[in-house]
């Protein structure tokens, strides 16, 4: 919680701080500067006090580490207006949403995972350009398809794109929507899926419960792409209990590629 004050502190005092938790988690015992003090001082003050700060550290699951340090914060703090929430996948959303989120006059919260911090990924000619960014709200399409659309963030994206390889040999075309942002969501971008595809499947590690998948179901049903949906939509998240620490049960308390296969599979009736 201190560490976490100074570094509100000094967004409000005209720097661009970035504070880092070992594990977002651990952030649990600096909500209150997060919330209370970052994400509402810009409302409070009519605009004429900015916090320009980023909070980052690993989200989610990692691996053997049980329930207190295994809980997905994107419901948490998307849930909060005044912060923008970001959650990477590949290592060029990582370093878009990084930067443009230090660029960013909000206080952002940085979602990654532990599980993905040595995993390669491939990285375009301008995502190594000291200029990248990508855009804070614009979601995009990792694999297009016609029959599903399935939309994650984070860890879940590459189950996603295993899912959608496993199914293409089975003749089902999974459209892959990768979220990168949690709060502002590109709805638009899931919306002119679903309108193709007329199914829909949300994939996240977090608690099904007020969770992300549920907010993007609420969206879509409130939205005119309801009218295209074939079948209701099916969500994809984490056990609601308490992650165990044993490995057999950790692997059922998290989505995996067979889930999701098996939700698409329930989607389109087949």
């Amino acid at each position: 919680m201190g560490f976490a004050g100074i570094a509100v502190g000094a967004a409000m005092a005209g720097l661009r701080p970035v504070c880092e938790f070992m594990t977002f988690n651990f952030s649990m015992q600096a909500i209150d500067q997060v919330i209370n003090s970052a994400a509402k001082s810009c409302y409070m003050s009519a605009g004429s006090i900015s916090v320009p700060i980023v909070f980052r550290g690993p989200n989610g699951a990692s691996a053997g580490v049980a329930a207190q340090h295994s809980q997905c914060f994107a419901a948490w703090y998307g849930h909060c207006p005044g912060l923008k929430v970001v959650s990477p996948w590949s290592a060029e959303d990582a370093k878009g949403l990084l930067k443009s989120s230090i660029r960013d006059d909000n206080p952002v919260v940085m979602l990654e995972s532990e599980l993905l911090y040595g995993v390669p990924f491939e990285m375009s000619e301008q995502a190594q350009s000291k200029d990248f960014v990508i855009p804070i709200g614009k979601a995009k399409i990792e694999r297009p398809g016609t029959h599903v659309t399935l939309v994650a963030h984070s860890r879940p994206v590459g189950h996603c794109m295993e899912a959608a390889t496993v199914l293409s040999k089975e003749g089902v075309e999974c459209e892959v929507i990768n979220l990168r942002t949690i709060r502002p969501m590109d709805i638009e971008t899931v919306e002119a899926s679903v309108v193709k595809t007329n199914h829909l499947v949300t994939v996240e590690g977090g608690w099904p419960q007020f969770g992300v998948g549920a907010e993007i179901c609420a969206r879509i049903m409130e939205g005119p792409a309801f009218n295209y949906l074939d079948a209701p939509a099916v969500r994809v998240t984490g056990a609601d209990v308490p992650m165990p620490y044993a490995k057999i049960l950790e692997d059922n308390s998290i989505p995996q590629v067979k889930d999701i296969v098996f939700a698409v599979k329930k989607a389109l009736n087949i």
